[in-house]
């Protein structure tokens, strides 16, 4: 019997291979129960373009006093901030890797505010 958490990397295995194949740069996201991350990842694989994530003291600071990063309201933000630094490195297209998490809650709502924000996958 597979663990959850080898559940979720065999989901994210099938969608690494089929991102692969298209050559074009993947913005992946994890999260966990305090926080949540994204990085824009090269076509290759081999370099990590951008990467935002609720573990930043300046995000830390935008989300006030209690500083939740386990919540779609933060998550909103890091899509917003990934989009932003991704088009600063010269990033418009990507493929979104949502890692085996469900497209639902926290890894839906940082894919939306990135798609707003400019970013086209």
């Amino acid at each position: 019997m597979l663990t959850k958490k080898e559940q979720r990397l065999r989901r994210a295995r099938q969608t690494r291979i089929r991102i692969a194949q298209q050559g074009v740069a993947r913005l992946t996201v994890n999260r966990t129960n305090l926080h949540i991350y994204a990085s824009v990842v090269s076509g290759d694989g081999s370099k990590v373009l951008a990467s935002a994530s609720t573990a930043e003291a300046d995000v830390r600071k935008e989300l006030g006093a209690s500083g939740k990063g386990g919540n779609a309201n933060a998550a909103q933000i890091i899509g917003k901030r990934i989009a932003e630094k991704a088009k600063a490195a010269g990033v418009e297209k990507v493929a979104f890797d949502r890692a085996g998490f469900a497209f639902h809650g926290r890894v839906k709502a940082l894919a939306e505010a990135a798609r707003e924000a400019g970013l086209q996958f």
